[in-house]
């Protein structure tokens, strides 16, 4: 299974909501809390481009933030992603 990098803050509800699909997907989540982790948020955007949480990414793909994690999930490729 592909291993996930999520970029996030505890107090995100979209975070949340990225975290708890990816859990019932039983995925590897490696969490960077970019308000706890120095440099995470800068590293975060030079990464992606985009200043704000979540960013994921499975494996070397970036997929986005909530939105596009979840339109994978209904265009049915979320599960081919996470498995690498």
């Amino acid at each position: 299974m592909a291993t996930v990098t999520l970029y996030s803050t505890r107090w995100c509800p979209f975070c949340v909501r990225a975290k708890q699909l990816l859990a019932r997907k039983e995925a590897e989540v490696h969490e960077i809390d970019v308000d706890r982790e120095p440099g995470a948020r800068q590293e975060m955007m030079t990464r992606s481009g985009r200043r704000t949480v979540p960013q994921i990414w499975i494996g070397d793909r970036h997929v986005g933030g909530c939105d596009e994690l979840f339109a994978l999930e209904r265009a049915g490729e979320l599960d081919e992603l996470l498995a690498g």
